[in-house]
């Protein structure tokens, strides 16, 4: 069948990248973790200023798009029925774009805000307080998803309009690869985006792991160490294995599906037996703090005091966002077909930023709540053992502890499941030769990439635990984020460029 051709250039070039990076990290964690980090404060300190007007270039580029007469554009046939209903859309974006890395920082980010606050409020006050329960709805909110659908759209125009029979990051620069798909440039975005996604795939699980382990080892007698984390990943490894293998219908859709509802209601039951008041008071304050210093923001470079929060927070979770915005632009490619431009940009800028921000309107804000007043050192206890040990002893205040942790647990195991099956479907076909709207990459491909995106976070996992700082790992995982969305960075630009002199061609004024 043609769907089983491999691009075997593409697969044997990927598994290289990833032997290439994670090899020489393993056999020295302590040295390369200090390499990673001179690395990390260069890249950061000389090209961050490109991340923040990437972050502003991306959503007014997408505001102008869906108002535009382009919007109307169709991603398939003039009347063409949407593939997925609504709610299944919105629940595999959703689940494809933020993935069990948010379930770790909805409960841990304020904190770090709140011991050390942006724009030089004094550390642990009411002004901490307030930007501690704001930043984490910025950084998961419209930016992180204009990072996402700017790929979506770019890959699919070409895809669904102009009958391309190539799923892959490259068709996104169709414009100016004139019919060359499989040519040298186009390899090289595609081995890029490998790269990119490879690290973005890594940061999620390497964050995701350890908190669903110590989850695991409060619940049974099992010491929380390095043993327990990677069988954490063999887990999620087996369940998006079976998702791969059953298809966009039958296993990710379903797992989608069943997550969403899951979550919604774990946050409702955090919700109402928690300080309920205080939650709706603090969320729709920290949304009024942010609509008001939105600009601010996005353009705020912190030039006189350098405290390093814009390179250590901003920074990092935009090159996170980039690096994960070809894989999942392709994924939602995929799964939006017989939607408009302007559904697919309004639906990932709105339900993608309200799904992540009530994670942290409620499991962050509860977590707030405790630290101020004083039920529960939050901050203390994640600056002497773990931020994970944190989490678990957040979810220990609630009534049904036990039950409301392994929820918990299992929310973020699907969370992983439903990321890395995404993932690995997303490669799969990147590795295709020739694959036509419809059509899906061979199972044994998607399986194999299923284990291969384990590697790297294994990796990054075992640097944390060997390195002579607990944070070492911590840093990798920024540092290959960084590096790897560099490039993905300029690609964006070519593909926004690329994207609109194809619409001016086939829907001339």
């Amino acid at each position: 069948m043609q769907q089983s051709r491999i691009d075997w250039p593409t697969f044997i070039g990927s598994v290289a990248i990833i032997l290439f990076v994670c090899i020489p990290l393993a056999a020295s964690p302590a040295a390369a973790g200090a390499m990673l980090q001179s690395l990390y404060d260069y890249i950061a300190s000389e090209f961050g200023i490109l991340y923040l007007l990437a972050s502003v270039g991306a959503i007014s580029f997408l505001v102008w798009l869906a108002a535009s007469r382009f919007g109307n554009v169709k991603f398939g046939e003039p009347d063409e029925a949407p593939e997925f209903s609504q709610m299944s859309w919105i629940a595999m974006l959703f689940c494809a774009g933020v993935g069990a890395g948010l379930m770790y920082w909805c409960a841990t980010e304020w904190a770090y805000y709140y011991d050390a606050p942006p724009f030089g409020a004094e550390p642990r006050s009411t002004e901490a307080a307030e930007w501690a329960s704001t930043y984490g709805l910025f950084h998961w909110g419209f930016t992180a998803w204009a990072f996402y659908c700017l790929p979506a759209i770019a890959i699919g125009y070409p895809y669904y309009v102009r009958k391309m029979d190539v799923l892959r990051f490259s068709i996104s620069c169709s414009w100016f690869l004139k019919g060359k798909e499989h040519g040298p440039v186009a390899r090289v975005i595609d081995f890029l985006f490998i790269i990119a996604l490879v690290a973005g795939a890594a940061t999620g699980l390497g964050f995701s792991a350890p908190m669903i382990a110590a989850c695991i080892a409060w619940l049974f007698p099992i010491e929380h160490g390095f043993g327990l984390e990677v069988g954490v990943m063999a887990l999620c490894v087996s369940l998006f294995v079976v998702s791969v293998w059953l298809g966009l219908q039958k296993g990710i859709k379903r797992l989608s599906d069943i997550n969403m509802y899951l979550a919604l209601g774990m946050l409702l039951f955090i919700l109402m037996v928690g300080p309920t008041i205080f939650l709706f008071k603090t969320s729709l304050n920290g949304l009024g703090i942010m609509t008001q210093n939105f600009l601010r923001m996005n353009f705020w470079t912190d030039p006189f005091t350098e405290s390093g929060f814009v390179e250590s927070w901003t920074v990092f979770y935009w090159a996170w966002w980039i690096a994960f915005a070809p894989y999942v632009g392709l994924f939602i490619t995929r799964i939006s077909r017989g939607r408009t431009i302007r559904q697919i940009i309004t639906g990932m800028l709105i339900f993608g930023s309200l799904g992540s921000w009530i994670f942290y309107m409620v499991i962050g804000n509860y977590a707030l709540f405790l630290q101020l007043t004083g039920e529960l050192d939050f901050v203390n206890i994640m600056n002497t053992v773990s931020g994970d040990a944190a989490i678990v002893a957040t979810l220990e205040t609630l009534p049904f502890a036990g039950l409301v942790i392994a929820v918990f647990a299992f929310v973020s195991i699907i969370f992983a499941a439903t990321t890395y099956d995404s993932a690995s479907y997303t490669i799969a076909s990147g590795a295709t030769l020739h694959l036509p709207a419809g059509d899906n990459p061979a199972r044994w491909h998607r399986v194999f990439w299923a284990f291969a995106l384990a590697v790297m976070p294994i990796t990054l996992m075992f640097i944390g635990h060997n390195a002579d700082d607990p944070e070492q790992g911590l840093r990798a995982m920024q540092v290959m984020l960084l590096i790897a969305s560099l490039p993905i960075l300029f690609v964006g630009v070519a593909m926004s460029y690329s994207l609109v002199k194809s619409l001016q061609e086939d829907h001339p004024a």
